[in-house]
């Protein structure tokens, strides 16, 4: 009788994890993401009826000078459709204090990319991400986005 709190919670955890289908980061080089550099993520094996949330996951440290981010999203599929979204996010508070969770100089953000997405075949799905960031005024983009250390994706099956 005394196990019975420990089962509770051991089935308690298990239960809350049983939500992820896919998750995986790709590091930056050195904390600096260039605009040409397309993270890449290619997954498959996806239930073709449950609805899925989808997620762009992205560590930031304090070298990271901006408070939104843009990002260029494509999802291709395997019947070769490619849906592209242009992307912002707000990373900081107008007060500068970052948003995201993590204790130190890291802060791991959980960005909404698709919500209660099917996906519709079985196959090989890719996701493509890159950055479209730009100074105010300027035309030509920010070739090296510093303070981003990682990037990647989740998959949560949708309640």
């Amino acid at each position: 009788m005394r196990n019975i709190p420990l089962i509770i919670l051991v089935l308690t955890m298990v239960s809350c994890n049983g939500k992820l289908v896919k998750s995986e980061f790709r590091p930056t080089d050195n904390g600096v993401w260039n605009k040409d550099s397309i993270m890449e993520f290619t997954f498959n094996e996806i239930d073709t009826v449950q609805r899925h949330n989808l997620f762009i996951n992205l560590r930031n440290d304090e070298d990271f000078p901006y408070n939104n981010l843009f990002l260029i999203a494509e999802l291709g599929f395997p019947s070769g459709d490619i849906v592209t979204d242009t992307l912002e996010y707000e990373m900081a508070k107008p007060d500068g204090q970052w948003l995201g969770k993590g204790y130190g100089s890291i802060k791991e953000n959980k960005l909404w990319y698709k919500e209660n997405i099917v996906f519709p075949s079985s196959g090989v799905y890719t996701l493509r991400l890159s950055h479209a960031m730009r100074k105010n005024g300027n035309v030509e983009g920010v070739t090296n986005l510093e303070g981003v250390t990682d990037v990647g994706y989740e998959i949560l099956k949708s309640n």
